[in-house]
């Protein structure tokens, strides 16, 4: 018997099943398509990704295959400065071309042991006491103790399970491609800045040698969505809104995106869960879907290998959903918000100034990024200490930096008092006695993902928290 099975080989699926395997757990992703996408969905990556990059050394990488922007309209695009003082050493948006990010985690994946089967598609699911099974589109059957779907706004996994995705349908639909533009650069730029004061779904981004990755508002809903558009129907609008298309020909790609925003009724259905897409859709405002589908891997990713392997306590792996689909609620909420504001509509445009004057005062400009960035993500732990609940930022220690010792997956105890002991944890919590000038409390026990499980000095009290996150101790 399998683990774990990933239904879905995107970003979330192959962060999903490297976090599994790091921590010896037996993680098997099915993908239905032959080969990784060539569509960049996603452009990039923010500063909480990047983090989490760090935390498992991916982050040299991106760093050089992405090139770094200041943070600044990604709010409905509204161009703000930077507020000062951003709780995160990564303060910047990483461009990164979404086939990139996923080329990255499947090699790591890979490296780590994870099997990645290809043109498996799941049609079929059931489940019992003891595990689940998989039928593939192929007639075989495969038996899991866990599967996770994460195939998806179109789930196959989570319609099997019956699970309900309310929400709102597409109204709108953008067209993507990547295709070479004959036009001089510096008229492309011209006409899109020109155009984009009005439409901020029309863009030319420069790729190189003469390549462009270029959208445009569709003219209407297509009869079928999964259907990509011509390259005469994106120049065709091209032209209707700048007058050109800049001779655009020779297309890489083509694609089409809706606006629909929906959310699962439920992450967790017995030993089935969903992540990424699977659990919530939204529109691409402030470029937030990849970012959220990686950190929900991330936050399940060390829960469940905690149930394969048996220490996880009571409710750990029901927090999954618990703390994760009141983000995804946060984000389809800003980009509703998001979506209303770039409307042309006299009332929306209204609204769209009132905003932009509101966002003047630097803490509302701050809460503005810190949503989109997901920096500003608090769980809710119950009462205590401010940063209960909340990530640790990389601080700087006296022996090297916080999150080159998260790199192992652990939990992590931050003891600036050399008092403190993980006695009987310690298969599970690292004990890093050292000191940091930037960390104002004596010590801090985080859990694998990075989240302050508790803050203090007291060691009784600390032993009254360990088991909530880490199971019983060993003796």
């Amino acid at each position: 018997m399998i683990d774990v099975i990933v239904a879905g080989g995107g970003p979330t699926g192959v962060m999903l099943a490297g976090e599994l395997r790091m921590r010896g757990v037996d993680a098997l992703v099915l993908e239905k398509d032959a080969e990784p996408t060539k569509v960049v969905r996603a452009l990039g990556i923010h500063a909480r990704t990047v983090e989490l990059m760090d935390q498992r050394g991916l982050l040299d990488q991106v760093l050089a295959l992405g090139k770094q922007y200041p943070l600044g309209g990604f709010f409905a695009g509204i161009r703000k400065p930077q507020p000062e003082g951003l709780d995160t050493t990564y303060r910047y948006v990483l461009s990164i071309p979404q086939p990139v990010t996923e080329r990255l985690l499947i090699e790591r994946a890979s490296e780590l042991g994870v099997e990645i089967r290809r043109s498996c598609q799941v049609v079929g699911l059931s489940q019992d006491d003891d595990g689940v099974t998989v039928e593939q589109a192929d007639g075989t059957q495969l038996r899991s103790r866990y599967l996770v779907g994460c195939d998806g706004g179109r789930s196959t996994v989570r319609k099997l399970l019956g699970v309900g995705f309310p929400g709102e349908p597409t109204r709108n639909e953008t067209l993507l491609g990547e295709v070479e533009l004959t036009a001089p650069p510096e008229e492309i730029a011209a006409v899109v800045a020109e155009v984009r004061k009005t439409q901020l779904r029309f863009g030319a981004v420069p790729l190189g040698e003469g390549v462009y990755r270029i959208g445009a508002p569709a003219a209407g809903l297509a009869e079928n969505p999964r259907v990509p558009p011509t390259l005469d129907e994106l120049k065709h609008q091209f032209r209707a809104l700048a007058g050109t298309d800049f001779g655009a020909h020779s297309a890489r790609w083509l694609s089409r995106f809706g606006d629909a925003t929906r959310l699962a009724e439920h992450y967790r259905v017995g030993r089935v869960l969903l992540a990424g897409d699977a659990a919530h859709i939204h529109p691409p405002m402030g470029g937030q879907g990849l970012n959220l589908g990686i950190q929900d891997a991330f936050n399940l990713g060390w829960k469940l290998a905690a149930e394969v392997t048996g220490w996880a306590p009571d409710g750990l792996l029901d927090s999954y959903e618990t703390e994760r689909r009141p983000v995804a609620t946060d984000v389809l909420e800003n980009t509703r918000a998001q979506a209303e504001l770039i409307s042309l509509e006299p009332g929306a445009q209204a609204v769209r100034r009132l905003v932009a004057k509101l966002m003047d005062f630097e803490e509302v400009n701050r809460y503005l990024l810190e949503q989109i960035t997901a920096i500003g993500v608090r769980y809710d732990f119950g009462e205590g200490h401010e940063l209960l609940g909340r990530r640790l930022r990389d601080v700087k220690l006296n022996r090297g930096r916080l999150y080159e010792l998260m790199r192992g997956g652990r939990g992590l105890l931050l003891d600036q008092t050399g008092l403190l002991s993980v006695t009987g944890w310690a298969d599970r919590i690292d004990h890093v006695v050292d000191v940091s000038e930037e960390l104002e409390v004596p010590a801090v026990l985080l859990r694998p993902d990075g989240h302050v499980a508790w803050v203090g000095d007291d060691q009784q009290d600390l032993i009254g928290v360990l088991p909530k996150w880490f199971g019983a101790g060993v003796s």
